[in-house]
């Protein structure tokens, strides 16, 4: 139930920037809707009602493709376009780590903030965030010339831009690590971070040693039923110890602060979602609304089948893109996933 194109067959088939998808409603789907590695995907339903996904870099064809572009009509099948960041920036232009986009409509312009490994980089300064800016959802994506953020470690990853409906200002969550994923309000132009503003901590890793999740990333926000709600992931995305799951926390404002679904019912964890049957290590997720209103889930998830690309390859590598229902219990999200079998499809 997916159309996934290497570049080398895109490229024989005339596809690309100029590609443009079949509207074909589906009655039902089946995950995976990417059976190829996607990893980190985000999801941006453009001005031309198709949607676009953005995911972290892999090797296409014996080449890097820097962050990797799908676009569908339907969620449910998707053509693979290319490269939606074909350049490199200057200030990243020897490595090789580009990851977990974001792309927001501004206007006539699309805005992708990304995360990046500077040239001479070390532990002490570890990754940066980085902006580009398009014309089209498209891209082709041209950096702004400069990083919006640097600093040690894993702190400056995951970034995902956000508008608060309730106050108008312009946000970004990001992080982090062993450090708590973050928010800022961004300056209008949404290039740099507002004048005067500050970085404000909203959820944390577990402070007891060895327990879930020891790390937390991959933030996306939505507003739902008067609630702001917060999908993070945690523990190690991939490799031989991977361990990730799909937590959720929500709050009244934007800013916080933050209730994990642990804190408010309970619970032992803020677990939504998690490994299951064939499907492993689900996680760094976004969110899409279909026409009908349905919230769908979009993530990545390790097939035990087939967990690496190569033979050479560290096991859980091989991260493929799946889809699943959103649905709204007691104030909390329920996602009945990762699934395999038939469902119906969203309604484009």
């Amino acid at each position: 139930m997916h159309r996934f194109l290497s570049l080398a067959a895109a490229a024989l088939l005339g596809l690309g920037s100029c590609a443009t998808p079949v509207a074909r409603p589906a009655a039902s789907y089946v995950n995976p809707v990417i059976d190829a590695d996607f990893p980190d995907p985000a999801v941006l339903k453009a001005a031309d009602g198709l949607y676009y996904a953005y995911a972290t870099q892999t090797q296409r064809g014996g080449k890097w493709v820097n962050i990797q572009l799908a676009r569908s009509a339907d969620l449910a099948h998707w053509d693979y376009v290319g490269d939606a960041l074909p350049a490199k920036p200057a200030w990243a232009a020897t490595t090789q780590d580009f990851w977990a986009p974001d792309v927001v409509r501004d206007g006539a312009r699309y805005i992708m903030y990304y995360s990046a490994k500077p040239d001479g980089s070390d532990e002490r300064h570890g990754l940066c965030l980085g902006v580009a800016t398009a014309g089209s959802p498209l891209g082709p994506f041209v950096d702004m010339g400069k990083p919006l953020q640097c600093g040690a470690g894993f702190v400056n990853i995951d970034p995902m831009a956000f508008d608060d409906p309730a106050t108008g200002k312009r946000l970004l969550y990001w992080g982090s690590g062993f450090d708590p994923i973050k928010v800022q309000e961004l300056a209008p132009d949404r290039m740099s971070f507002a004048a005067g503003s500050a970085p404000k901590d909203l959820v944390w890793p577990n402070p007891a040693k060895d327990s879930f999740p020891v790390l937390v990333e991959g933030a996306w926000v939505i507003r739902h039923g008067g609630y702001y709600y917060l999908f993070y992931s945690g523990d190690n995305c991939c490799g031989p110890k991977a361990n990730y799951a799909v937590m959720a926390a929500r709050s009244r404002s934007a800013t916080g602060p933050f209730e994990t679904l642990e804190q408010a019912t309970g619970k032992p964890h803020s677990i939504v979602l998690e490994k299951r049957g064939n499907w492993f290590a689900p996680g760094h997720n976004s969110v899409v609304t279909d026409a009908a209103g349905q919230d769908w889930i979009v993530y990545h998830a390790v097939d035990v089948r087939h967990p690496r690309e190569k033979p050479s390859d560290e096991p859980n590598t091989r991260r493929i893109m799946l889809i699943d229902r959103i649905s709204w219990v007691d104030g909390w999200p329920v996602i009945d996933g990762p699934s395999a079998l038939p469902r119906s499809a969203p309604i484009p």
